[in-house]
This record gives structure tokens, C-alpha cells and sequence, in this order.
């Protein structure tokens, strides 16, 4: 499973809407609407969640994964020590922000999170990544 910062996860691409992942994954595990009328996608195997923003007409716009085999950067993600993971990266700003026992790694510019605990990255999550005009770049046209 390939994590394309920008563009999205594997086949998923964001701007998708819900009859295109569907298409690629099938109906998924469990769906619900978040507190902002979002519509959330879950899926078991592949330990998907997808976010379509109610806001953009439901493209999908936030992906996370915490799938063993996800890589970034022909990096393997899940599982490693967090420090180690983002000096193999090219990308050299992270912020960090600490919740109880886990944090979050964030780099703005790929608008990519690494969740650690222990020191051990547990998650990953990225988004669409919004213009300096304020829009959304969608890659699914």
C-alpha cells in the first residue's frame, strides 16, 4: 500500500467521490456522518478511514491508515521508531503536539501526520492539501 503525499493512497486519489471508491474497494465495513455532516468510510482490511467533506460536495479530502504494510516514500511507516522514519524523509519540518501517551508528527506542506507512541509510529493520516487562494487541489478531476 502506497502513500502518494499530495495525491492520496494507492488507487485513492483525493477529489474522489463515494460511487468512485466504491468502484475501486466496494461497499465499505462501517459508514457514518461525523459531527460536521462529513461522511466517514471505514475499512477492515486494508484499514482504511475516508473522509468526504460535506463542505466540497463529498470528495473525499482525509485519509488515514494504520496498515501494516503502508510505505511512504519506499519507507515502511507503521511500526518504526518516529525519529528514525522522518530522518529518512526528504521533509525537514515537522511539528509535534503531544496527547497523554501518543503525538502527532506534523508536516504542513504534504499536510501529513505520523502519530507515535512509545516512540513507534501507530498511524498515519494526510489530506488534500488546500492553495494559498484558499481551495482545495483536488487530483480526481
Amino acid at each position: 500500500m502506497k502513500l502518494n503525499p499530495k495525491n492520496g493512497i494507492d488507487q485513492l486519489l483525493f477529489g474522489m467521490k463515494q460511487k468512485e471508491v466504491k468502484a475501486l474497494y466496494g461497499a465499505p465495513d462501517k459508514q457514518f456522518e461525523d459531527d460536521d455532516s462529513n461522511i466517514i468510510y471505514l475499512y477492515n482490511e486494508p484499514k482504511l478511514r475516508l473522509t468526504f467533506y460535506e463542505d466540497e460536495d463529498f470528495r473525499l479530502g482525509y485519509i488515514i491508515t494504520s496498515h501494516p504494510e503502508v510505505m511512504l516514500l519506499d519507507q515502511k511507516v507503521i511500526g518504526r521508531n518516529v525519529t528514525e522514519l522522518k530522518a529518512a524523509l526528504p521533509f525537514k519540518t515537522w511539528e509535534q503536539e503531544d496527547f497523554d501517551s501518543t503525538e502527532n508528527h506534523f508536516n504542513e506542506s504534504n499536510w501529513l501526520i505520523l502519530q507515535s507512541e512509545y516512540q513507534t509510529v501507530i498511524r498515519v493520516e494526510i489530506g488534500a492539501i488546500i492553495n494559498d487562494n484558499d481551495e482545495f487541489e483536488w487530483k480526481f478531476k
